[in-house]
């Protein structure tokens, strides 16, 4: 089928996409001997591939995928906001330690979840990688949350506050961009622990279904 080839082609390049996000941040470890360089060796990169993630939001809203689209919207607002908004629009936190744990730990996690989805096109995914997919996440994920993502962000809030990022309005309406993500920083552990519990029992289901799948072969 169509749909089938363009997911395939779509997750394929997003596996190659993060596979070299992920050599670069580790070449840039391992020539420096230094955790500074991530952004600046794979951080564009980094921004492009989630950028067009976006598509997987419309994959799911016109049923190409059966995820839907609430779930792919949540994922792909929240990444990107913390990209474009904090990580590319605030020099100095380039350089933190906790955007090379984010960056290592995205990468990871992606260059395991692209592959699964693109052979899942083409049939029967092999079981020890779908077991990858829904088993990497549970080290992952945290890592990439606290030590990464909302780490950064609360070391962001100083620069935010001194640069008077983003102004006092937004469309005319008052806005303080320095309480919006203060706010964020409240909510992103209880929106992560529903997604965190839901990819659980997503593992659970998925898991159960291939090794049925590998008992009848």
């Amino acid at each position: 089928q169509l749909s089938n080839l363009y997911l395939f082609l779509y997750n394929s390049l997003q596996s190659l996409g993060w596979a070299l996000a992920l050599f670069k941040v580790l070449s840039s470890f391992v020539l420096t001997k230094s955790t500074n360089g991530a952004y600046a060796s794979a951080g564009e990169l980094i921004c492009f591939l989630q950028t067009v993630a976006f598509l997987e939001v419309i994959h799911g809203a016109i049923g190409l995928v059966p995820s839907g689209a609430l779930l792919p919207l949540l994922q792909w607002g929240g990444r990107t906001h913390f990209l474009l908004a904090i990580v590319r629009g605030i020099d100095e936190v380039q350089e933190l330690l906790s955007v090379f744990i984010t960056f290592l730990a995205w990468s990871l996690s992606e260059v395991i979840r692209y592959p699964q989805y693109a052979l899942s096109c083409l049939g029967p995914c092999p079981y020890w990688i779908t077991y990858l997919r829904y088993t990497s996440f549970i080290i992952l994920y945290p890592i990439g949350v606290f030590p990464g993502e909302m780490w950064l962000m609360y070391q962001a809030l100083t620069y935010i506050k001194e640069k008077h990022l983003y102004g006092d309005s937004l469309f005319g309406l008052p806005f303080s961009y320095y309480n919006f993500v203060q706010v964020v920083l409240l909510c992103y552990p209880i929106l992560w622990l529903k997604l965190y519990l839901h990819l659980f029992k997503q593992r659970k289901s998925k898991l159960a279904k291939q090794h049925s799948k590998k008992k009848k072969m």
